[in-house]
């Protein structure tokens, strides 16, 4: 089977989870493939996410790697699941890679946890918001660019909705809520829509208000994905030069810690929610 050109996040992950397994029994490349009976170049391939690995693979690299954590080992060999292409395929030849992983990112994930001070996240816009947003990308985009952009941060909210929805946590700023984004008309529908959502059992949004003082962040926004277990969560970072996706443990817990303060200085969802309606009001 000839390695793939466009391996898939998760496909990416594997491999470099399989890595770290690899690497932690102090094994080379070449000595774990002597192990399982194949070249050296398949392990490598495996571990850059090229070439698709099936679960009974996965569990037999991880036995040859000497890891006994078996919650870990089939949690691994559900990524194998990444030779199925999203929805999100169809957009390959126009948007960036990053965005396309963070649509599987969100896809895949048990839970989201996500902050913001400036910009609203993408899963709570309105289409109206998000081409707003959009429209002010630097360098220009072209009208057409812009309605790609647009439909697929729409069908990225698709997560929230079904008969499984993701649950998602959005801390955020008031500065937010106000920064009117679109004009009024716009910035109330958005308002309008916030408050929607934060009645849906699955979706908590948590305000933190003007007047609480330094953030324990940058304020650069921030998705903490989580996995099926702890070791697999990613976190993605919006950076002005593109998605950066982070999974060492020492990231994760940091942006944990990140998150679990910013939550602590919020109001509770229910003052959230009313002052999400005073903001309306004042729009």
């Amino acid at each position: 089977m000839a390695p793939a050109n466009c391996p898939t996040l998760r496909q990416r992950r594997l491999g470099a989870e399989l890595r770290k397994l690899r690497e932690k029994a102090g094994l080379s490349t070449t000595a774990a493939a002597a192990r399982l009976g194949v070249n050296q170049s398949r392990i490598s391939n495996i571990e850059a996410g090229r070439y698709a690995v099936g679960a009974d693979r996965v569990r037999a690299m991880a036995r040859n790697y000497t890891c006994s954590d078996q919650t870990l080992i089939e949690a691994l060999a559900g990524l194998t699941g990444g030779r199925t292409r999203g929805w999100w395929e169809e957009y390959r030849e126009i948007l960036g890679a990053g965005l396309l992983d963070l649509a599987e990112l969100e896809h895949h994930a048990r839970a989201l946890r996500i902050s913001g001070v400036v910009h609203l996240p993408g899963l709570l816009q309105t289409a109206d918001h998000a081409r707003a947003v959009i429209s002010e990308t630097v360098p220009a985009l072209e009208p057409y660019e812009i309605e790609h952009r647009m439909s697929f941060r729409i069908k990225r909210q698709a997560v929230l909705h079904g008969d499984r929805p993701t649950a998602l946590t959005v801390v955020m700023h008031e500065v937010a809520l106000r920064i009117g984004v679109g004009g009024a008309a716009v910035a109330r529908k958005q308002l309008r829509y916030l408050m929607d959502m934060s009645e849906r059992e699955n979706i908590t949004i948590l305000v933190i208000p003007l007047g609480s003082g330094a953030l324990p962040s940058s304020g650069q926004p921030v998705v903490y994905a989580h996995g099926p277990v702890p070791q697999l969560d990613t976190v993605e970072l919006d950076t002005d030069h593109g998605c950066e996706f982070l999974d060492a443990e020492a990231q994760l817990v940091r942006y944990r810690t990140v998150l679990d303060r910013m939550e602590s200085i919020a109001l509770d969802p229910r003052a959230s929610l009313e002052l999400i309606r005073r903001v309306a009001k004042e729009t």
